[in-house]
């Protein structure tokens, strides 16, 4: 009797398992929490504003009003149900947060003019350079001579740590600013925009350094990693310049010949999460990708007024939850020891006064006054949720200890806090110019959903009566 023919063996089948649903605690924990989220942070911002503050200082605070800093700290019952440390269920959170700050970003891309830019491209790179060095020169002066108690560092790693010190008090924080920006009406005036600008190149350098602290960390540094990095910012920019201005703009037109607002809304958020992509698969910030991806789609004025839409969700619904998502990791409870009080307090002066100073050096070369070097020093001050990414890495890491962590939470959050008003009492002070207005005007006319209709002549009486 003769075998199987081998054509008709059998082999197994190895299908993958699909993955399980969300359990139904999970999804309950999930919507209580987005909901908790989102309802303290809109009661909290309107709060502010009936102070006179952007909502974004109530949004920053719902984190830690919620989290371990207060209510984990006198009713961790409640916070431990709603927020709890199983990380799965936290990642639920960071995916939507994710998601709400790559949109915010991208959105306030959308509002750059790239003309103003150009007019005062010497103010845009003076101030960029010294907001961006002196701080950055300072940072790691102080790391150095921060106690080892605090750093808790082994001496092969402190040039590391002190590296990683002067990132936190360099960078800025884009979304933070863009939503302060946004909720100021500020986006329009050439200030706006060269805040905007100045404290994305010190983003961009800013996350290029950190990634360089993460390979000192791990393998160690060399010059071809520098080098790649360099090489991937550089190429990414100029593909952007060339290749990804005709396709965005071909793509963006497109959509909106429909006239209505789906399509280009569709189409801009995929333009912006591949912009992400793009820049996170090169080894770089993904919100710098995301921001690139809005001033590309800020060419197709057609599409502006379709965008409505999107720009009141994401500023109103994903801003606020990706804000106070922010502060759920921060504990500042261990403030109360000492030794970690005043190492914050001389992280935070260092980080102020090295970004104003700064600024004013930066905007005297550039040859601006100097109620606009304080309103630069202001925006750029803030720091928010871009420093906590840098504490999170550094701890990650195992660079920063629980105590510098902290330490460098504090400065995230005082600083942003401390912008609004500055900004607000500076921009009062520099006057607007016409083509400002007229841009003021075009950007209230995006934020309205409503499609623009074309307004009938009104009727000539005639000489003769009716």
């Amino acid at each position: 009797m003769r075998g199987p023919h081998p054509a008709r063996r059998s082999f197994p089948v190895v299908v993958a398992a699909a993955p399980a649903p969300l359990a139904h605690d999970q999804l309950l924990v999930f919507l209580a929490a987005v909901a908790a989220l989102l309802l303290l942070a809109r009661l909290l911002g309107a709060l502010a504003e009936r102070f006179g503050l952007p909502a974004v200082v109530g949004e920053l605070l719902t984190g830690v009003v919620l989290g371990p800093s207060l209510l984990g700290h006198l009713t961790p019952g409640v916070t431990g149900w709603l927020l709890p440390s199983d990380p799965r269920q936290m990642h639920l959170l960071d995916a939507v947060a994710q998601l709400g700050v790559l949109l915010l970003v991208g959105v306030t891309g959308t509002h750059v003019d790239l003309s103003v830019l150009s007019r005062y491209r010497r103010a845009a790179a003076a101030v960029s350079a010294c907001g961006l060095l002196i701080p950055l020169g300072l940072g790691i002066g102080l790391g150095l001579l921060i106690p080892a108690s605090v750093s808790a560092t082994p001496d092969p790693q402190r040039w590391t740590f002190a590296l990683l010190v002067g990132v936190a008090v360099c960078v800025s924080a884009v979304p933070v600013i863009a939503k302060t920006l946004s909720d100021m009406r500020l986006m329009h005036r050439d200030i706006g925009q060269l805040i905007l600008a100045t404290s994305t190149i010190d983003d961009v350098v800013g996350w290029l350094l950190l990634s360089l602290v993460a390979a000192a960390a791990t393998v160690g540094l060399t010059a071809g990693a520098v080098g790649l990095a360099v090489g991937y910012l550089l190429g990414f920019m100029a593909f952007a310049a060339t290749v990804g201005r005709v396709v965005v703009r071909h793509v963006m037109e497109h959509a909106a010949r429909s006239g209505e607002p789906g399509p280009a809304v569709t189409a801009a958020v995929i333009i912006v999460l591949l912009g992400a992509v793009t820049t996170h698969s090169l080894g770089m910030e993904a919100l710098f990708g995301a921001l690139v991806a809005g001033v590309l789609i800020a060419a197709t004025r057609s599409a502006q007024v379709l965008l409505a839409p999107l720009r009141a969700f994401v500023l109103s619904v994903l801003a606020p939850l990706f804000l106070a998502t922010a502060g759920l990791r921060m504990d500042l409870t261990a403030l109360a020891e000492p030794t970690v009080a005043l190492t914050g307090l001389a992280v935070l002066a260092v980080a102020v006064v090295s970004k104003f100073g700064g600024a004013f050096l930066g905007a005297w070369l550039g040859r601006l006054n100097r109620w606009e070097a304080l309103a630069l020093g202001s925006g750029m001050n803030a720091r928010g949720v871009i420093q906590v990414i840098v504490a999170l890495t550094g701890l990650r890491l195992g660079v920063l200890n629980t105590a510098m962590y902290t330490v460098v939470v504090l400065v995230a959050i005082v600083t942003s806090l401390m912008t609004p008003p500055l900004l607000r009492v500076a921009t009062a002070r520099v006057v607007e110019r016409d083509d400002e207005r007229l841009r003021r005007i075009e950007h209230d006319t995006w934020r309205d959903a409503r499609p623009v209709r074309e307004v009938p002549p009104p009727a000539v009486a005639r000489a003769d009566g009716p």
